[in-house]
């Protein structure tokens, strides 16, 4: 029994019951992304939308408050996501799910690069010519490595398509949230950078994941129905 496990393919790290909703989340997610850079782009103002929420300060948040945000923060900085993404990687590799280490990985390495791309083409800033701040990176990591987290789980538990939604959407929304939240806190951003890195992360995750998908499938010529038949027994 354990070699016959053994030798199955790997399960799709996009799960099909997902495929279809956020395919349409993506594509929602991109036209936000893209109006917001339009809208807000060469500016180094917050817009309407931003004063409805605050204008960031250095000093937005204070004690007791602050050092919850600065901890928040170090998540996205270069130490504390490599030990997130570390930490996620040994999970999938001690679950057997190389697929979902590739996918951590690399959906982690696209979003990043995609945000800081998109900051360069938009030019927004913040507190200076030199600080770009649409969108916000940190918030796209962040909710990148959630939704990646949520669509593993939601394979495992073998929740359907709205259950499986309802609990990635969830999951990027609270991950999302708290970063941003952290990010305006702290004045490194404008709300709308965070919905911007949002959003982008929304886009990038599903994308990213039926490239893998794809690609993994190319290099097994029979995983794609072997992969099916699994699918239809869970």
């Amino acid at each position: 029994m354990a070699s016959e496990t053994d030798t199955r393919p790997a399960p799709d790290v996009l799960p099909p019951s997902l495929r279809v909703p956020l395919g349409v989340i993506a594509a929602l997610a991109a036209l936000v992304v893209v109006a917001l850079g339009v809208l807000y782009a060469g500016h180094s103002q917050p817009g309407t939308v931003d004063r409805w929420f605050v204008e960031p300060t250095a000093d937005s948040v204070r004690p007791p408050w602050r050092p919850v945000a600065l901890a928040v923060d170090f998540l996205g900085e270069p130490t504390g996501a490599a030990a997130l993404v570390l930490a996620a990687v040994t999970v999938c590799l001690l679950l057997r799910r190389p697929r979902a280490a590739v996918l951590l990985v690399a959906g982690v390495g696209i979003t990043v690069v995609t945000a800081t791309l998109l900051k360069s083409l938009v030019g927004r800033t913040i507190h200076g010519p030199d600080n770009l701040s649409y969108p916000s990176g940190h918030t796209a990591f962040l909710t990148a490595l959630a939704l990646m987290a949520a669509m593993f789980a939601a394979d495992r538990l073998g929740l359907g398509r709205a259950a499986g939604t309802l609990l990635v959407l969830a999951a990027a929304l609270v991950a999302g949230a708290a970063m941003g939240w952290a990010q305006v806190a702290l004045g490194a951003h404008y709300p709308t950078d965070v919905l911007g890195g949002w959003c982008t992360a929304l886009v990038v995750v599903p994308a990213t994941a039926w490239l893998v998908d794809g690609a993994a499938d190319r290099r097994r010529p029979s995983g794609r129905t072997a992969d099916a038949g699994q699918s239809r027994d869970r």
